[in-house]
């Protein structure tokens, strides 16, 4: 599909942040309405335009904060947390030479997030494959998105 390249990863944090706080005021509607109605409606136009900036492969569970407004899954490997060992001396992806190291770019466009580029240090829990195809902005609302595998525990809470 027809992927735009962003280059104001500053402009799309804004934007994130904005359509982040109108999701959380519409909530009490929303769960009103109904979470499983809203998201029926909602899936189509957020996967389109998710695909056309990002690359989007609706996991469900949407990162793009917090990896400098660049889909980790874009990855051929799935890595959340950070480029393989693999990556080629001039950043680009071991698996597809053609293409740049989605990690590489993610770090890259943190740089120049203020808001959220501190988060890129922040450890992802693992997909949860049982919401891809989902709305991660009702995922997000319902909590459904920070279920975790049993067993995983994130690195803030060992001691």
């Amino acid at each position: 599909m027809f992927r735009l390249r962003w280059s104001r990863p500053h402009l799309l944090e804004i934007l994130y942040q904005v359509t982040a706080r109108v999701v959380w005021a519409a909530n009490p509607l929303i769960r009103r309405a109904g979470y499983g109605r809203v998201a029926r409606v909602v899936k189509g136009p957020e996967e389109l335009a998710k695909q056309v900036l990002f690359g989007c492969k609706m996991c469900g569970q949407c990162v793009l904060h917090s990896t400098g407004m660049t889909c980790p899954m874009g990855c051929p490997k799935n890595l959340r947390n950070g480029p393989c060992g693999g990556v080629r001396a001039d950043g680009h992806c071991e698996v597809y030479p053609e293409l740049p190291c989605v990690w590489v770019q993610a770090y890259a466009r943190a740089q120049e997030m203020p808001i959220y580029g501190h988060e890129m240090a922040r450890i992802q829990p693992p997909v949860d494959r049982r919401l891809e195809g989902t709305s991660a902005w009702i995922n997000m609302l319902t909590g459904a998105d920070r279920n975790t595998p049993p067993g995983w525990v994130p690195l803030d809470e060992v001691s």
